[in-house]
């Protein structure tokens, strides 16, 4: 169940927005604006959900029958309309919206219903709405912080507690099932991924966890999240089986030293791409430049991955209330990798650290 925010202040910035722009309506479907607007989130279906978002009236929520049961006691600031099976729901959405001008679609809508619409509306000009719908999203209110705090705060838990699980001698599912359930157990609603990648396994940074089993000597790169009342966590750290090698401990020493730097640079009107930069430049300067191959962060709310996305080339100036991941990692293909991550939101006064686990090497048995 989602927390009960003001729904219909939500719907009444978006309106706002699509006035701005000259967007008649605004539909949006499967996907995480869904909740956001309503506070229901539909199944991934083939039968159509649609939330109709009129600029001048009220908004409606086209839902399935056998769906309506999960829609009550979602609040007032929408109306809901019942299909169906033998009714066709492009038609009741298309019926609803009149004849716009301007309409605007979430970018998850599934193709066969867009199709439909656009068929049905032949006169209508269609566009994306998650450039509008994403603005207003990655701009967390005070109680999105403080859901995202929650579930941060239960992977730290998690982490604290990595010293109880055995690692070498197991084959990385086992010991990636053991995280999941703790995850859960440390107040996730579902852990939603563990990527657990041993040995020269961790030089490849979404990994897909197997049956190698961990042996003595292997770093461990251990990436997982869940979520908790729709909000997600998202957490790295780098284990190693035993006492690493002098190179390895330097190379962490970098790592840690970049993942700092990026933290540092995090302030309001900073652009996303300088705290990227700031990260990158630790690990360029010291001969890595060339194994830290992915972008220092994700926003990170009722998805895993969202805006804003801190990476080179994304010139957008933080705000408060962003919150996203900072990152950085070395991979070195056949040897070893490593990755830092913490979840962060932008402060009035610079940073606020939703992670806090203890962000050194970890020696594990």
């Amino acid at each position: 169940m989602f927390p009960d925010f003001d729904y219909s202040a939500r719907l009444g910035r978006l309106r706002s927005l699509m006035g701005e722009r000259g967007i008649d309506v605004a539909l949006l479907s499967v996907g995480a604006d869904l909740p956001y607007f309503t506070g229901y989130e539909a199944m991934p279906l083939e039968r159509l959900t649609m939330l109709a978002v009129p600029r001048e009236t009220d908004a409606i929520l086209v839902v399935p029958r056998l769906e309506a049961p999960r829609v009550v006691g979602r609040g007032d600031a929408f109306s809901t309309t019942v299909w169906g099976e033998t009714e066709d729901p492009v038609t009741i959405v298309a019926g609803i919206i009149g004849k716009p001008r301007r309409v605007a679609v979430a970018d998850p809508t599934w193709s066969v219903f867009l199709l439909g619409l656009q068929a049905a509306l032949p006169g209508a000009d269609f566009s994306s709405a998650t450039p509008h719908t994403r603005e207003l999203r990655m701009r967390k209110e005070p109680d999105e912080i403080k859901w995202l705090r929650d579930a941060a705060e239960a992977t730290d838990r998690v982490v604290d507690r990595l010293g109880e699980i055995q690692f070498s001698g197991r084959p990385e599912r086992a010991v990636a099932a053991d995280i999941a359930a703790m995850t859960v157990a440390e107040g996730h609603d579902l852990s939603t991924f563990t990527i657990l990648a041993s040995g020269p396994n961790s030089a490849s940074p979404h990994h897909e966890t197997g049956e190698r089993t961990v042996v003595g000597g292997d770093s461990i790169v251990l990436d997982f999240g869940g979520r908790s009342h729709g909000y997600h966590s998202d957490t790295t750290r780098t284990l190693h089986v035993g006492v690493p090698p002098p190179r390895f401990g330097a190379a962490f020493d970098v790592l840690a030293e970049a993942q700092s730097a990026g933290r540092a640079a995090v302030r309001p009107g900073v652009a996303a791409r300088d705290v990227d930069r700031a990260a990158r430049a630790v690990i360029a300067d010291a001969g890595y430049g060339d194994y830290f191959i992915h972008r220092t962060g994700h926003g990170i709310g009722l998805e895993g991955h969202e805006h804003p996305y801190i990476v080179e080339g994304n010139e957008l100036p933080l705000e408060t209330g962003m919150t996203f991941s900072i990152e950085p990692g070395i991979y070195l293909p056949g040897e070893f990798g490593m990755r830092i991550e913490d979840i962060v939101a932008v402060a009035a006064n610079g940073i606020d650290e939703l992670n806090r686990s203890d962000r050194g090497l970890r020696i594990v048995e």
